[in-house]
């Protein structure tokens, strides 16, 4: 998911900084959906969750703050210690459904509750990364065979396919809880595969629960997510007099975790976030943010669409002026966008395998003449199959009676619509997105290039009136079809 950096909030408060990986916000449209999960997920209240502060969709790295939690992971203290006493475990498992309650109540799925994403801040579970797993859910690079959750946790109608509910995040605090008992999860280790297949048919080992747990984890982990309860009754059920865990400000009976970890247990209600990010939260409607200016997702979205087109009509207005040099400068610009794209892919690979680092530049620079002749290749048979459609589409127009400049005007529309949208297309378009995304969220930048573009295209069109085809460096057409069709002389 990202990168999580301990930082300082405005006010000087200690915060989690985590930087998101490039393939979880890949475009506007995956930054929208952040701005869309960040406004759901700042109304998440709770001292056993870690509340969102802020977040910024847009900015060059996008990032998410939230309350920084002074301790270490329930996987490390199970790995570390072993699994917990009875006492200890009940006080996990009510606040954990305490988390689980409030962040359900505000209307978000954590997708991914695991016992790493559980920190001990003393004996408290607080919930970290709730909501966050929709983002690489919803990712364009989602897809077939893509599995998104931690083997052990996953609830069984998630491995059939089906979308995660509720009862996903309720299966997956009893898979937790249940680690936290014995340190392992209930569908036993091995192969990921053989994990999945008993998560599948509900074959679990619950034997080193206490046994006023068992009948509440065993109905949790049901394959049936109908028969699961929901967080409230779970939390109804752990409160009740006969297997309560202790309240909050008590002391462990066993006092391990707290003396292990030298962290008080948080017994206050949630701190109210730093005062520079109170209040409602944002909508992300183009407000101004402070001092960062925020920019709508659909207007940038339309406008880069446009501008794409504006530039396509240039293309296809300067083919049916001078075709060889608007084809020459076709082709250099294709194999540039082309050798962006290769460039940015290895580097996002190389960001998520091992997170950002400052060695990026240099890398990036020392790989791209690889880059430029790697993308070679496909550049040319693009091109190629671009230039037969362009005159395939200009042969079409003069048979059709549309005279020279608009012939070669269908002609210059076949050609840009297969080097855009034609077989081997698809780098091309993302070796553009940045510079035609930089262009379309700039304040009235986007606007300006728009305009300037259109202007262009019109200028060349006009100038079919008052002066004849280019055919530089050549002085006529390669054949004689476009001044009378060979079939049709005498």
């Amino acid at each position: 998911m990202g990168v999580v950096h301990l930082a300082r909030g405005p006010t000087g408060d200690e915060v989690a900084l985590k930087v998101l990986r490039p393939h979880v916000v890949a475009d506007d449209e995956g930054r929208a959906r952040l701005a869309r999960e960040v406004t759901s997920l700042r109304r998440v209240r709770s001292p056993r969750v870690a509340e969102v502060y802020d977040a910024d969709p847009w900015g060059e790295l996008p990032f998410v703050v939230t309350r920084y939690v002074r301790g270490i992971s329930l996987h490390e203290l199970v790995r570390d210690q072993g699994g917990l006493g009875a006492d200890d475990l009940r006080f996990l498992a009510l606040g954990l459904a305490e988390a689980l309650a409030a962040v359900h109540d505000a209307g978000v799925l954590h997708r991914d509750i695991k016992p790493s994403n559980v920190l001990m801040e003393g004996r408290a579970p607080v919930l970290i990364d709730f909501g966050l797993a929709k983002l690489a859910e919803d990712s364009k690079l989602t897809a077939t065979g893509w599995l998104l959750g931690t083997p052990g946790y996953l609830a069984p109608e998630v491995l059939y396919g089906d979308s995660a509910t509720p009862a996903a995040d309720v299966h997956a605090w009893a898979a937790t809880v249940t680690y936290a008992a014995g340190g392992a999860s209930p569908y036993g280790g091995g192969p990921v595969m053989a994990v999945l297949d008993r998560a599948r048919r509900g074959e679990h080992d619950l034997s080193l629960l206490p046994a006023d747990l068992l009948p509440l984890i065993r109905q949790c982990l049901a394959p049936d997510p109908q028969q699961r309860p929901g967080a409230h009754e779970v939390v109804s059920r752990l409160r009740a007099p006969d297997r309560a865990a202790p309240p909050p400000g008590e002391a462990p009976p066993s006092g391990r975790s707290t003396r292990l970890l030298g962290v008080p247990v948080r017994t206050d209600p949630p701190r109210p976030a730093p005062s520079a990010w109170q209040g409602e939260p944002p909508t992300w409607q183009g407000e101004a943010q402070g001092e960062r200016p925020v920019v709508p997702a659909r207007s940038s979205s339309v406008l880069r669409s446009m501008i794409v087109m504006a530039a396509l009509a240039v293309v296809a207005a300067a083919l049916s002026l001078a075709p060889y040099v608007a084809a020459a400068g076709s082709f250099v610009l294709a194999w540039l966008f082309r050798t962006m794209s290769w460039g940015a892919d290895a580097l996002s690979d190389r960001r998520a395998r091992r997170g950002p680092r400052r060695s990026d530049s240099v890398v990036a620079t020392l790989t791209a003449p690889w880059y430029v002749v790697a993308a070679l290749p496909g550049t040319v048979v693009l091109f190629v199959g671009a230039s037969l459609s362009g005159a395939g589409g200009a042969v079409l127009g003069w048979v059709l009676g549309l005279g020279v400049w608009l012939s070669l005007a269908v002609g210059g529309a076949a050609f840009v619509t297969a080097l855009w949208w034609g077989p081997g297309s698809r780098q091309l378009r993302r070796g553009s997105y940045r510079p035609v995304r930089a262009v379309a969220t700039a304040d009235r930048s986007g606007a300006l290039w728009l305009a300037g573009l259109l202007a262009v295209t019109l200028a060349l069109l006009a100038a079919h009136s008052s002066m004849q085809v280019l055919w530089w460096p050549d002085d006529a057409p390669p054949v004689d079809v476009l001044s009378w069709p060979v079939w049709l002389q005498p």
